[in-house]
């Protein structure tokens, strides 16, 4: 079995591509700046990417567009299951984000999207993993920079979200793409509590400096976007994110890392503290 990690330098690739190592299996590890070159618009790079390849934990990229003539390409050389990284909810944004400006209905995740339809298209064995915002986006990403200066502004009121930490994530998709009896399954995973943000920065803030919550409408939050100098698309892309948060249906705790892990996942309080106490 070869198993090709897409975004394999990014925060679940990172951590998946040594676990799956430590199982054994050969893995590819694919990802613009990684150990083998892939880059979605270098559609004549795809062949040699796919060799030999059994299973692929596919990362989808923003645009939806190249997605299914790749799953299409690596079914043609003998893929025979996908591992889908999806956002929770995804299914219900149409139904809850407003239209876009160019009339179309409000999606968040087109890539994510596009792979999901894709895969299940595509005759070959399919699991989805549907993820909570991760924890570590407190500190690997787009959150990182308001912890760090002591201000969190976001347009979220008192919904809560069941963080899920990366590390279980890994977890998950080292056993969907090595063990059977996942096929055609979709999993909802997240952590075991629902946190206001302004309940998760007082957590992160026992092992740091007070951290501030300040709530924002959307339109104020979209405006301090784009003053701190973020494209149009990426505003587009947090709104999104945001307006499906605010309708609630991500706020319930999900089974998903139980269910294939026959374990409970990691609270919150073990992230903030594993990550922030040692600094």
């Amino acid at each position: 079995m070869t198993i090709l990690v897409l975004g394999a330098t990014g925060k679940t690739g990172r951590r998946l591509v040594p676990r799956l190592r430590g199982m054994g299996v050969e893995v590819r590890a694919a990802s613009r700046s990684g150990e083998t070159r892939f880059d979605w618009s270098e559609r004549e790079g795809w062949a040699g990417v796919l060799h030999g390849v059994s299973a692929v934990y596919l990362v989808a990229p923003e645009e939806p567009d190249v997605v299914e003539a790749f799953v299409s390409a690596a079914v043609r050389a003998g893929v025979g299951r996908f591992v889908v990284l999806s956002g929770r909810g995804i299914d219900r944004a149409a139904e809850v984000l407003p239209p876009r400006a160019d009339g179309s209905a409000g999606v968040f995740g087109p890539g994510m999207v596009a792979a999901e339809e894709a895969v299940k298209a595509s005759g070959a064995d399919w699991s989805v993993i549907r993820a909570n915002n991760f924890a570590q986006n407190f500190s690997e990403d787009v959150w990182t920079a308001p912890v760090e200066a002591g201000r969190l502004a976001l347009p979220l009121g008192a919904v809560g979200e069941p963080f899920v930490d990366i590390e279980d994530v890994a977890d998950v998709a080292a056993v969907l793409l090595t063990e059977d009896g996942h096929a055609g399954r979709i999993y909802d995973v997240s952590g075991p509590e629902s946190l206001t943000f302004a309940e998760a920065v007082e957590v992160i803030g026992r092992w740091t400096k007070p951290i501030e919550y300040v709530e924002l409408t959307p339109d104020q939050y979209a405006d301090e976007l784009r003053a701190e100098g973020y494209p149009e698309d990426v505003v587009e892309i947090l709104e999104s994110m945001f307006g499906l948060m605010r309708a609630g249906h991500l706020s319930a705790p999900a089974d998903g890392v139980e269910q294939v892990l026959g374990r409970p996942p990691a609270t919150f309080t073990a992230y903030a503290e594993r990550t922030f106490g040692s600094q």
